[in-house]
């Protein structure tokens, strides 16, 4: 791993609540994120800290689809029960990505022609990492939703095709 990354893993760690900040005041704002408007600041910074904690775990991994399959599996369901919508979760994702880097790129980390070149590949691992993240996070939202729906099939015994198509026994 090069020295950038180890920079951006320290510069992302060390100065998580200010980035976690920056990504807040976005999403308080957004008009793709209404739920986030109404929540409080802690509730919705812990989300964004939660990542930027984790992320020199999740970015030097050998096994990066598992290591953000355990991070955002947990993320996922914490966001599905506080019922927020999966869009905004996959904006509020987003956004932490694009804050984390924007926060990296105004501490002016690279600045030599190697600097450039490990930034890109660091940018291509977190890209990576963020699209495995979005992969499980929509995959856990469909897991609980279906499980949500099944048990509340089970509890009104429901029958017809939609319980047929549900698994249910009609």
């Amino acid at each position: 791993m090069g020295s950038y990354a180890m920079k951006l893993i320290e510069i992302t760690e060390s100065h998580a609540a200010t980035i976690a900040q920056q990504w807040y005041n976005n999403v308080r704002m957004n008009p793709r994120t209404p739920t986030y408007h109404k929540m409080s600041e802690d509730q919705a910074k812990n989300q964004a800290l939660y990542f930027y904690s984790n992320f020199g775990k999740l970015f030097i991994t050998d096994n990066p689809f598992e290591e953000a399959n355990v991070l955002f599996s947990k993320y996922a369901e914490a966001r599905y029960r506080e019922r927020i919508p999966l869009p905004e979760v996959i904006y509020a994702v987003i956004l932490m990505r694009r804050h984390m880097w924007l926060y990296a790129s105004s501490q002016a980390v690279f600045t030599s022609a190697v600097d450039h070149h490990q930034a890109a590949e660091s940018q291509s691992r977190t890209i990576l990492m963020f699209d495995y993240a979005a992969y499980t996070i929509v995959q856990k939202y469909d897991d609980l939703l279906r499980k949500e729906i099944e048990d509340t099939l089970k509890s009104s015994k429901v029958k017809g095709p939609f319980a047929a198509w549900m698994g249910a026994k009609t």
